[in-house]
């Protein structure tokens, strides 16, 4: 008797992202799996995602272990079929033969084809970035005879022998090849059968998901989620002198996951965005006068003070489209060097938030769309995915323009990084009381800083001061904005 391992290789979890850090087995060597059953946690640069597997059958060997940064299109599970022997203890497979792998039966024969097909469509957005190879077919080797007494799984297959089976069982035909895509519909409560398929013959891509989830309610159920981990491990490293300082080294902390692409975007974005800064301080009695105001008719439904900011923003990008726009350089025909500023017909607003993986900037999609109160419904609801680390890749990498609250964290004012690739950031500081001429009298007021940072590239300072006051005038004079909005 002979049986065939399949191997799922890791996926790309969003869009080009490279490589992912293994968090969390959640199944062990010799355990049974269903399809879509969730068998690893790991984090990328923008979410920490559970891993389905499109395979049923047992856990055969686990290609890395936790804390270890794994690279996208390598293996991450092997899985044999049931029934079938597999060794006690987890083996590496670099330690381990190669083996052979048997041929596919003749009945399944036509739909692995079909699937084969479907995987050399391209990957464009099969889900949280699931891509497909690319490649060619998958090759066949002629079967290794199995010892007489039993049947037994090799823990170390040939990889460059294998079907590159990322996203779908070969021989069950769907309209849906991603498990995520399918983990996504489900967790939204999304019917497949409903979803029209924007993909070749009809194929269901993660953006199909995404219109319909947009379609739904924005308001969503509470999802209950374990504790977030630590972003990085502390490791100790007492005894070990540092040779500038002469100081002991108390421990190092490897930079990996959210900090790693922080400190790779922060970096890019110092070295090529030429940056300006604007700023201005804002009396912002009249709009927390007239939000009170709101909470007494309907405590649970007043937008929130980032909401009514978030609104006077996207209506000053309107006037000023300058600061939603992208600078770009690419390659003209002639082999030189060609730049571009990109503008959008939309605008999809990004917005600060702190979690304890680190710096994080989801963005509300066409937020130009929103008024306030759905403004304020949808900033929630993103703040919360994102604490949680479920926030999608397109939730957390769409953004044109970013808002940042820093008030919270009871400063001021700062200079601000550019989100890149966008070319502007507005920031808000705390709201405090301050001395304030009102009609040549001196009073106490409520008051705030707007700072705007911008990419002098696609605009001058007429331009900023002009989007920057436009802003500022809504916060003091709400009523008469909002009105004309």
């Amino acid at each position: 008797m002979s049986a065939e391992m399949q191997v799922f290789l890791l996926p790309d979890l969003g869009e080009g992202l490279t490589e992912a850090e293994l968090v969390n087995w959640l199944v062990a060597v010799g355990d049974e799996i269903r399809v879509d059953q969730p068998i690893a946690e790991v984090e990328t640069a923008k979410s920490m995602v559970e891993v389905p597997s499109p395979y049923a059958g047992i856990v055969a060997v686990l290609h890395g272990e936790a804390g270890q940064t794994l690279d996208v299109g390598k293996p991450l599970i092997s899985v044999a079929p049931v029934g079938a022997a597999v060794a006690a203890e987890p083996a590496v497979a670099d330690e381990a033969g190669p083996a052979e792998v048997v041929s596919e039966a003749p009945a399944a024969s036509a739909a692995a084809e079909a699937y084969r097909t479907e995987e050399k469509a391209g990957s464009g957005n099969v889900l949280i970035g699931y891509g497909t190879s690319g490649g060619g077919e998958a090759r066949r080797t002629r079967p290794r005879k199995a010892p007489a007494s039993a049947t037994h799984v090799a823990p170390a297959p040939d990889f460059a022998e294998l079907s590159l089976s990322r996203t779908r069982i070969p021989g069950k035909l769907s309209a849906v090849i991603s498990p995520l895509v399918r983990k996504m519909a489900r967790d939204h409560g999304v019917s497949l059968d409903a979803v029209p398929g924007s993909g070749e013959s009809g194929l269901i891509l993660r953006r199909d998901i995404e219109a319909a989830i947009g379609r739904a309610t924005r308001e969503t159920a509470p999802v209950e989620v374990p504790g977030l981990k630590a972003p990085a491990v502390v490791e100790p490293a007492a005894g070990i002198q540092d040779v500038r300082t002469g100081l002991s080294i108390a421990s190092r902390t490897p930079v990996r996951g959210v900090r790693k692409a922080v400190a790779a975007n922060m970096t890019r974005s110092r070295s090529e965005i030429p940056e300006a800064t604007v700023w201005v301080d804002v009396d912002a009695t009249a709009l927390l006068e007239m939000r009170a105001e709101l909470k007494k008719r309907d405590p649970h439904g007043a937008p929130g003070l980032l909401a009514f900011i978030a609104r006077f923003v996207t209506a000053g990008l309107k006037k000023f489209p300058e600061l939603n726009t992208r600078f770009v350089t690419a390659e003209d025909t002639a082999g030189g060097e060609m730049q571009e500023i990109i503008a959008f017909d939309g605008i999809n607003l990004g917005f600060a938030a702190q979690t304890d993986r680190g710096l994080v900037v989801p963005s509300v999609r066409n937020a130009h769309l929103l008024n306030a109160r759905e403004l304020d419904v949808e900033i929630r609801r993103l703040t919360t995915i994102a604490r949680e680390g479920k926030a999608t890749p397109t939730e957390l990498g769409s953004g044109t323009f970013t808002l940042n609250n820093y008030g919270v964290f009871g400063v001021d004012g700062s200079a601000a990084i550019i989100n890149y690739p966008e070319v502007a950031m507005l920031g808000v500081g705390r709201i405090i009381d301050k001395p304030w001429v009102v009609d040549g009298q001196l009073a106490v007021r409520k008051v705030t800083e707007l700072t705007l940072a911008f990419d002098h590239r696609v605009c001058d300072g007429e331009t900023a001061a002009g989007f920057l006051r436009y802003v500022a005038d809504a916060i003091e004079n709400p009523g008469t904005v909002l009105a004309d909005l």
